[in-house]
């Protein structure tokens, strides 16, 4: 049986070894991604129901996220 010599192997090995390696960290980013984006939506959500939750107590209004202030918001009809 004819062989490849032994460094030939040893450089085969370790470029299998760095794809495997690859292989398994892109798999753990694509999970960590899928968890970011459902924990994004989430957010998303949470802050959808806080602007409604706002609406209904200042009406329509812009909030300024540095200090809490806000301006009314005035209908193009009026």
């Amino acid at each position: 049986m004819s062989k490849i010599t032994k460094e030939e192997l040893k450089e085969l090995q370790e470029q299998e070894q760095k794809k495997s390696a690859i292989l398994h960290d892109l798999g753990l980013l694509d999970t960590q991604r899928h968890s970011l984006l459902h924990v994004w939506a989430d957010i998303i959500s949470q802050q959808e129901a806080k602007k409604k939750e706002l609406e209904e107590k200042y009406g329509k209004v812009n909030i300024d996220l540095k200090d809490g202030s806000y301006t009314e918001i005035k209908d193009e009809t009026e």
